[in-house]
This record gives C-alpha cells, sequence and structure tokens, in this order.
C-alpha cells in the first residue's frame, strides 16, 4: 500500500470512528467445583464427572477446578446513526485456557421503530437461554440446565430478521433466521464423544422464534429445519447409506413470574433419525436479595433397547450481594440410565460461583 493510500484508509478511519457511538459492556464467571461421587463410564474409561456445559465441555472430576466454567466476556458495539450498529463479542474460557475467541460479529439496520435486518456471526436461538447463554449472572441458576442444552453448534452465519412491537396487552418479539454452521473441529463431538477430529456442518438452516409476553407470563415457541453433514477423522459419516441428514427442531417454554414466586420451563424436541426430547422445570421464591430454586431436567432418545436417557436435579442458592454480582451455589445429581450411549455416568457434584455484568 503506497503512502497516499495509507493516509486516506486512516483518515477514512478516524473519520468513521469520529461519528460512532462506541459502547462496551463486560460479563465474568469465576466458578469452581468437584464430583462428591460418580460412577463414571468404566467401559469408556471415563472417570467419575459431571458434564456442567455440553457444547464448551465443560466437565467437573473429583479434583476441585476453577477451570471448567470460568470465563470473562467483552462485547463491544459501534452506533453509526441512522439505524446501523455493528456488533462484536469476544469470550476467554478457562476450559480452553482463557484464549479469547469472537463468538458474535455482525450488523445491524433498523429499518424502522419495529424491524431490525442483521448479518454475520451469531448465537443460534434454538432455546429460551440461547442468546445470554455465557452470561451467568442474567439466570438464577448456576449455569443453564445441561440436559436441555445439549447443542453441539451454537453460533452460526447468517442473516435475521427481528420484529419487536406489541399486539393489544402483549409484548410480541419475533426473530426469522437463515445460514449456515462449518465447525472444523467440534469441541462436544471431537474431545469428548468421539475423541478424533470431527467436523460438524448444519447447513441450509431456516428457523423462526417467537416471543409473547403479559404480565406475569411470557411464552415462546421456536422451530429450525437443517441439513447435517459430518466427518470424522476426514471421512464422511454414512447415514443409511447418505452423507447427510435432515433435522428439524421444535421448542416451547412457559415462564410465570409472580414477583417473589417464579416457575420456569422448557421443552424441546429433535427430530433427528428418530425423536429426542428434553424439557426442565424450575421454581424459586426471592426473599429480597436470597432466592433459593430447585430444577429437574431430562433428555430421553425414543426408541427400543439402549437408548440415551439421563436426568439432572438441582438444588441451590442465589444471593445478589451486590447491584452487578450474585454468588450461588448449586448441588447437583445426575442420573444416566444408558450403557452403550452413557455420556458420563451418575454424578453427584457441588459447584459454586460469582457472576458479574459492567
Amino acid at each position: 500500500m503506497n503512502e497516499t493510500a495509507k493516509n486516506y484508509t486512516i483518515g477514512a478511519f478516524i473519520s468513521a470512528s469520529s461519528y460512532a457511538e462506541i459502547n462496551i459492556s463486560g460479563f465474568a464467571s469465576i466458578n469452581a467445583g468437584k464430583v462428591l461421587s460418580g460412577t463414571g463410564v468404566p467401559q469408556y474409561g471415563v472417570e467419575p464427572t459431571f458434564l456442567a456445559d455440553y457444547p464448551n465441555v465443560s466437565a467437573y472430576t473429583e479434583d476441585l477446578s476453577f477451570s471448567p466454567e470460568s470465563l470473562i466476556g467483552l462485547q463491544v458495539s459501534g452506533d453509526l446513526g441512522e439505524g446501523l450498529s455493528v456488533t462484536g463479542q469476544l469470550v476467554a474460557r478457562g476450559v480452553n485456557d482463557f484464549e479469547a475467541n469472537f463468538e458474535w460479529a455482525y450488523i445491524s439496520y433498523d429499518i424502522n421503530d419495529n424491524w431490525t435486518i442483521q448479518a454475520g456471526k451469531k448465537r443460534l436461538p434454538l432455546f429460551y437461554y440461547s442468546d445470554f447463554f455465557d452470561v451467568g449472572y442474567a439466570y438464577v441458576w448456576m449455569r443453564a440446565p445441561a440436559d436441555n442444552y445439549t447443542w453441539q453448534v451454537f453460533n452460526y452465519e447468517g442473516v435475521n430478521l427481528l420484529y419487536s412491537g406489541s399486539i393489544g396487552d402483549w409484548g410480541v418479539s419475533a426473530n426469522i433466521y437463515t445460514g449456515k454452521e462449518d465447525d472444523d473441529d467440534n469441541k462436544l463431538l471431537s474431545d469428548f464423544f468421539f475423541q478424533e477430529p470431527t467436523r460438524e456442518i448444519w447447513e441450509d438452516m431456516l428457523g423462526g422464534v417467537l416471543l409473547l409476553n403479559r404480565d406475569w407470563l411470557e411464552l415462546r415457541v421456536t422451530h429450525m429445519q437443517y441439513t447435517n453433514k459430518r466427518f470424522r477423522a476426514g471421512e464422511p459419516v454414512l447415514w443409511d447409506g447418505k452423507d447427510s441428514r435432515d433435522g428439524k427442531f421444535y421448542g416451547l417454554a412457559a415462564n410465570l413470574d409472580f414477583g417473589d414466586f417464579f416457575v420456569l420451563s422448557e421443552l424441546n424436541r429433535l427430530d433427528l433419525d428418530g425423536n429426542l426430547d428434553t424439557y426442565m422445570i424450575s421454581a424459586g421464591y426471592r426473599f429480597d436479595s436470597i432466592t433459593p430454586y430447585v430444577m429437574f431436567s431430562d433428555f430421553e432418545q425414543e426408541g427400543e433397547g439402549d437408548t440415551e436417557q439421563h436426568n439432572t436435579f438441582a438444588v441451590g442458592v442465589r444471593w445478589d450481594f451486590h447491584p452487578s454480582a450474585a454468588f450461588k451455589v448449586q448441588y447437583d445429581r445426575v442420573k444416566d440410565d444408558s450403557f452403550d450411549l452413557a455420556v458420563a455416568g451418575d454424578s453427584k457434584a457441588i459447584t459454586l460461583g460469582v457472576d458479574v455484568v459492567f
């Protein structure tokens, strides 16, 4: 690049920056935990393990560890005016030795007061807590229920259209999206399940989300269809002689919040070579800054014989000791009812930590 071009580029950058309103926010979780007792999966050489987070393979063992779920994230957004903005989010996870990676990077344009179009890399909005999955401060538990959130693909690159408005007394928001994710070394499949390099592709994604809320009730429905391709050690995986298969995802969440007492629930089905059904239900009560809660989640694969089945019962307490921070402690009891398709076996585990936003 010659000197004139350099000066022009630098000048253009400075000029654009002077018109952009830059906002920086962040979040962090410093968590620790250990397995109190567990069976592991001896047939696969898995020691007693509590798999707290499937997509990131955040696994606790009988040794106390801070690494599995501790993280820090920074989100930077630039408002360029006239409805145009750019957003990026960096997350560094203890399970990845705090190596920072861009997990969000997209551009937004407000068409009008109700409609916004976005393009780039975003979180795949399959579940109720997808968009703020990493922000522990945003929900009552230590983590979103692992039996529900077993996705191996959690981002996508594509385009989406957002709507925000109201119908009568109901608040309404909606999201229609399409895109693809090509993960050349999927962490969950490569490091945990198959233990060999595994490339996971979800393409031709087309999905929609509808969120309704009124007073104490919130309802969320979602659907997505996609085509799945997979390569293990560089070789294509075949299903019934084909190198691809189609999946359909359905989800329903219903939350009731009466001020102090609340009930949270989520029900999902993935139709992919048969049905994979998950659900969770949770309840809690706010005593000023102290919130005790209970939660139960379940994963069940339909079919005969030894299918994948596991569930978790959790009880915990959240203490909002600061306007921007919360301390949590949670006990989890996992029951794994499979043998050939066992995930991590039965376990009892304790975790605690502090979530902050800034």
